[in-house]
């Protein structure tokens, strides 16, 4: 079970002591604006902040600058894959390096630092009361590390991306179902996000084994998958028709092509459907961050309206905060979960977390080193 934490949440019986606790919550929320000024002054003193982000360019424009503008604080982005970036911030920590003052990641790619200690609670890092309380938030305070519900935070909540594909090449209606794929017309003609690493391709590689089983993905990689881990490739193979179909694509990726005028568009309507995903909607902070006073003001502002719309919007992935606009994603295909189900509903098709990372995309990804040479 997907679970949700309340901070400060707290029952006690008599009304005199609900009337207590009151007066304390509003007597912090108070005290938070001249608490906020100190920390960003402090901010200051540090200069910047570092943040492990999504390999895509577009956060270097609106969204760097905004928080830039905004604080005057250098915002440094450190664009790469999550593994990548996750994956360096512990090398350096094991050598006592301290660089990354926060990591940004899909489903699966931050647990590893957990696992080594390496990351400090995150609640400690909320401060602004738009942000601390849960009231806020689609579903309260939802986590990835569901075993705790301490360190990696996760912000957005969707669906998967759809397959998309060449329309000069698959024609109306040959596509419907994943087993369609199995065609021997699509032999060599089908691209994928790599799958054996933590990532949209490993998470659709491990909802399709839940749904179709291992005999399928073996004869799914017997289709000579052109296999990526990087976007922009399948994303021209498409473009070019060297590629029918690709999986695992994130939006931002065929975007350009898309509004190009080339013949790229989304099965929208696949049999088998797509999981509840959080895209790159995790996020955590490094134990013994260099920058913490800046760490603070960073992770309120991402998790405040302006953040969470810039982020959302770079990204084309639904915030889960009340305030932010996500309609918008209903024209890609993938709704922000608050505009289409309740979180109970959500909770069925939810394919993202450390329990599934543990019970379906791990054991996934495994498969896929397997026999996916």
């Amino acid at each position: 079970m997907f679970r949700r934490g309340i901070f400060g949440r707290t029952q006690a019986p008599g009304l005199l002591i609900v009337i207590a606790l009151l007066l304390a919550s509003n007597a912090l929320a108070a005290e938070a604006p001249e608490d906020w000024k100190k920390i960003v002054e402090a901010a200051k003193k540090e200069s910047k902040v570092v943040a492990g982000g999504p390999p895509t360019a577009v956060l270097r424009k609106q969204y760097k600058d905004t928080f830039e503008n905004r604080f005057g604080l250098e915002l440094e982005l450190i664009s790469a894959p999550g593994p990548q970036n996750a994956g360096k911030a512990m090398a350096e920590f094991k050598a006592g390096v301290r660089y990354f003052d926060v990591l940004h990641g899909g489903s699966g790619t931050l647990e590893p630092l957990r696992n080594e200690n390496m990351l400090a609670p995150f609640s400690e890092y909320m401060i602004l009361p738009e942000v601390k309380d849960p009231r806020q938030w689609w579903g309260g305070h939802m986590w990835e590390d569901v075993k705790t519900n301490r360190f990696i935070y996760s912000f957005s909540a969707d669906f998967s991306v759809p397959p998309f594909y060449n329309s000069d090449l698959v024609k109306p209606g040959e596509i419907n179902s994943y087993d369609d794929l199995l065609s021997p017309k699509w032999k060599g003609k089908i691209g994928m996000f790599e799958p054996r690493i933590p990532s949209a391709g490993q998470g659709l590689w491990g909802y399709l084994m839940r749904a179709k089983g291992k005999e399928f993905l073996q004869r799914l990689a017997d289709q000579n998958l052109f296999i990526h881990r990087d976007g922009q490739q399948l994303a021209v193979g498409l473009a070019k028709g060297t590629l029918a179909v690709a999986l695992g694509l994130a939006q931002r990726f065929v975007d350009p092509y898309i509004k190009g005028g080339l013949p790229i568009k989304v099965l929208s309507s696949i049999k088998e459907g797509m999981g509840g995903s959080n895209g790159f909607g995790t996020v955590a902070v490094m134990k013994n961050t260099p920058h913490p006073n800046a760490t603070k003001v960073y992770i309120n502002w991402l998790l405040g309206k302006e953040g969470q719309d810039l982020y959302g919007r770079a990204l084309t992935q639904g915030s889960r905060r009340f305030d932010v606009d996500t309609k918008w994603l209903a024209k890609f295909h993938t709704p922000a979960a608050k505009d289409v189900t309740s979180p109970e509903e959500f909770e069925k098709v939810r394919f993202y977390g450390e329990d599934i990372i543990t019970e379906w995309r791990e054991p996934a990804g495994e498969f896929a080193r397997k026999i996916l040479k």
